[in-house]
């Protein structure tokens, strides 16, 4: 079981002053772990709120978050849910705001209030979680995968931008940066489970890159603007041709079209500088009708026009490729314009998206309906109804946000 009294959180220094206080979209490092996370396609996480009302509930220095850190449990024999009772047990040594392993993220204390995981200094600016320790390749990836992704919702949710030592640390670099604390997780475990697994190293410099990749998926890209540039040809003419792209991370899909071969497919958006054409006869099967995954989106743009799509033919699979709209048929959504206002559905977790789920737009996760008090209304501005389940979406703002809602959510 994690030693939580270990930890120099409290001690003196806490006890005499505690009560008072009580970016760009890049894809993940050359590490061969982030790169067979980004592989996976993986789902969305889901993030499950099991608030406890036990825990304190105390300010950070500012009255909100400047950051997380990254902890390890340092017990391989427990488990995430054995972890959590223990905690809760033993909170008044220390307590962090949520656990991570292979397939859970559980935010058991509220991250509107300070948590006790990394000494006096940092416990009054960061949200923390802990990793719950796991045996396996796919455990241990699937656990970091969770953690970035963690990690980037925090720093959207708060209006932070990822960067190293100042709004992402380790406990390490706590200890290093701040003091008030001794321990060095979770660089330990890191450090076994990487080479054990996948024969190489992993450090806070590849989770980085593995949290701005998830930062890009949750905002669109660095810059909240929704897109990416490919600007492989900005210098060969006065009009610059450009590709947009758009990430979809929710596993959405789509039908190939009877009529797929009329058009090729590439290893890129074609006409830019890194396609090549690979052509259906390369794939030796016949997929007409057949379903494939959709995971991101090109937009041609300056001087040449077409939408392009990333498919895969399985979830998991590592091969991609790029097809012209022409080639997939996606679930129709017939639109129209909304007026009126309703009330965000806040008793379950339910995602806010940034277009229809499973539209040819694609959509990224962001936010989610519990990121919200209850009594939250959202004012309605288009509806959309989709042709494959007879589902109704609602697109609406909440301050100078804008969201896409299913009606099931909405009250």
């Amino acid at each position: 079981m994690k030693k939580w009294h270990l930890r120099a959180v409290r001690g003196i220094a806490l006890a005499a002053g505690m009560v008072g206080l009580l970016w760009a979209a890049t894809p993940a490092s050359a590490n061969s772990i982030n790169t067979y996370i980004n592989n996976q396609g993986y789902a969305t996480p889901k993030i499950t709120t099991q608030i406890w009302s036990g825990f304190p509930k105390n300010s950070y220095r500012y009255g909100k978050p400047e950051g997380v850190v990254v902890h390890e449990t340092a017990n391989p024999n427990s488990t995430i849910y054995n972890e959590i009772a223990y905690m809760k047990n033993n909170y008044q040594n220390a307590f962090v705001h949520t656990f991570i392993d292979a397939g859970n993220i559980i935010n058991v204390a509220n991250t509107k209030y300070l948590c006790w995981g990394s000494g006096y200094y940092g416990n009054q600016r960061y949200v923390q979680f802990e990793q719950v320790e796991v045996h396996s390749k796919s455990g241990f990836a699937n656990e970091l995968n969770k953690s970035a992704y963690y990690t980037a919702y925090i720093l959207n949710k708060y209006g932070l931008k990822p960067k190293r030592n100042t709004t992402v640390l380790s406990h390490h670099d706590v200890s290093n940066n701040l003091g008030g604390t001794d321990h060095t997780d979770p660089d330990g475990y890191w450090k076994t489970n990487a080479k054990a697994y996948f024969g190489t190293t992993y450090t806070m410099t590849d989770f980085m890159s593995l949290v701005n990749t998830q930062y890009a998926k949750i905002t669109g890209n660095s810059n909240n603007s929704g897109n990416t540039t490919d600007d492989s040809n900005q210098h060969t003419s006065a009009k610059p041709k450009t590709v947009k792209y758009y990430a979809g991370t929710n596993n959405e899909t789509a039908t190939l079209a009877n009529n797929y071969t009329n058009w090729t497919v590439y290893n890129h958006v074609k006409g830019t500088a890194k396609a090549r054409k690979i052509g259906w006869g390369n794939l030796s099967a016949d997929y007409r009708g057949a379903k494939v995954y959709v995971d991101s989106r090109g937009v041609k743009q300056g001087g040449w026009s077409g939408t392009w799509y990333r498919i895969r033919f399985a979830k998991n699979s590592s091969y991609k490729y790029w097809v012209c709209s022409n080639v997939l048929n996606f679930p129709n959504v017939t639109y129209k314009d909304a007026s009126g206002t309703k009330t965000l559905n806040t008793t379950s977790n339910s995602a806010l998206y940034n277009h229809v789920l499973n539209s040819d737009y694609l959509s990224t996760v962001t936010a989610h309906t519990q990121d919200f008090q209850a009594g939250q209304t959202i004012k309605l501005n288009k509806k959309g109804v989709k042709s494959s389940d007879n589902s109704t979406w609602y697109r609406g703002t909440i301050g100078s946000k804008s969201y896409w809602v299913k009606s099931t959510n909405l009250q």
